[in-house]
């Protein structure tokens, strides 16, 4: 059998490759004969950069950048040097976890240290970038973000500058942007203003009080209308646009990116269609598949591929814990791998988890052969 392996992280416990491996050694240890192949899975969030490095070959690497209050942290970011691909996760400069809960406020947050992310790997030669924006502190549209690519304002860098953004100046923008091409994962479809807008629906929770969500979706909207005459855009607003804070609009309009579903941003990046096409089995999973998995989860965009490219594969899935999963996950079948009683933390214990998945795979594949 040609069976493929393609896991999304246990958090806190397995990273993708690690359950993938763990789920190899199990299929074979009962079918020796079986050809395995693993792919590394993510679905845009935290771990999007290790998956899509691990998986092409790539190296990460890091470099100091300006975090969202304007101070110093050194990011992580991905490099596939044969690709001229990058791989950055905008919450690795930008993300809400940076800053500590009594300084959130919208306000005083920058996206500006990841464009310096971007910089740096466009001068490293990158051309071709993915971009996880989940995970933001920042509701700045993009103006830091922007301002360190080369755009001019004629304000600062923070969520507070977005009130006096009169004009835009593009003559020292980077000249290698037009060299560029960015997909962005993204799985909301959040306008850039208004009741479901980036400053109404998130900025909250990024520090705003009501006063501050009103005042930014002001800004913001002014932004956004002297952005798309100034970029000459078709499509003023669109899903999405909302996304980090309105980094999705900045990314649409001034660096032509594409937003992109997550899952399928990562399984595009990793190539793993022509695989899927010819196989028997796809085993798949995450630390707990539930009704939530259908919605855009990575276990399930892999599993709806699998099924679109070759209607005969057996899908499986394999979870921490298994409860509700709809019918339209992709998932033939989910198994829970605990074997036995115990507490979460045991559960995730590296060597208990390693165990785990091996011993259910193992029992999968024997239950399939024997039904062929």
């Amino acid at each position: 059998m040609k069976i493929i392996v393609a896991i999304d992280s246990l958090k806190g416990s397995l990273t993708s490759l690690e359950a993938g491996a763990a789920a190899r050694d199990g299929i074979l240890s009962a079918s020796p004969k079986s050809d395995v192949k693993i792919f590394p899975l993510a679905d845009g969030g935290e771990g999007t950069c290790r998956a899509i490095v691990d998986g092409l070959g790539g190296v990460l690497k890091s470099a100091q950048v300006t975090n969202p209050l304007g101070g110093k942290v050194v990011a992580e970011f991905g490099e596939v040097v044969d690709k001229k691909l990058a791989v950055i996760e905008m919450a690795n400069a930008a993300g809400l976890p940076l800053v500590p809960e009594d300084k959130r406020n919208p306000l005083n947050t920058t996206t500006y240290g990841v464009g310096e992310l971007i910089r740096r790997a466009i001068d490293d030669g990158c051309r071709d970038f993915v971009i996880g924006i989940g995970g933001s502190a920042t509701n700045d549209c993009g103006l830091g973000m922007l301002t360190a690519l080369g755009y001019k304002f004629g304000v600062g860098i923070y969520g507070r500058d977005l009130a006096n953004v009169t004009a835009i100046d593009d003559t020292n923008v980077l000249p290698a942007l037009r060299e560029c091409t960015f997909r962005i994962a993204c799985d909301v479809t959040n306008p850039l203003t208004g009741a479901n807008g980036c400053s109404a629906v998130y900025a909250p929770q990024k520090g705003a009080t009501p006063e501050i969500v009103t005042a930014m979706d002001g800004w913001i909207k002014n932004f956004g209308d002297l952005s798309a005459a100034f970029l000459k855009l078709d499509e003023k607003s669109v899903a999405g646009d909302g996304a980090a804070g309105g980094l999705g609009f900045a990314f649409r309009a001034y660096l032509r990116g594409e937003l992109v579903p997550g899952v399928d941003l990562v399984l595009d990046a990793l190539d793993i269609a022509a695989d899927l096409k010819s196989a028997d089995v796809l085993i798949t999973g995450e630390g707990r598949l539930d009704f939530q998995t259908a919605q855009g989860k990575a276990p399930s965009g892999v599993a709806k591929l699998a099924k679109k490219l070759n209607p005969k594969i057996v899908t499986v899935g394999l979870g921490g814990s298994v409860a509700d999963i709809s019918d339209d996950a992709g998932l033939d079948a989910a198994f829970a791998i605990l074997r036995k009683p115990m507490t979460l933390a045991e559960a995730m214990d590296k060597a208990v988890a390693v165990k785990n998945i091996s011993e259910t795979a193992a029992q999968v594949v024997r239950l399939i052969e024997r039904l062929q």
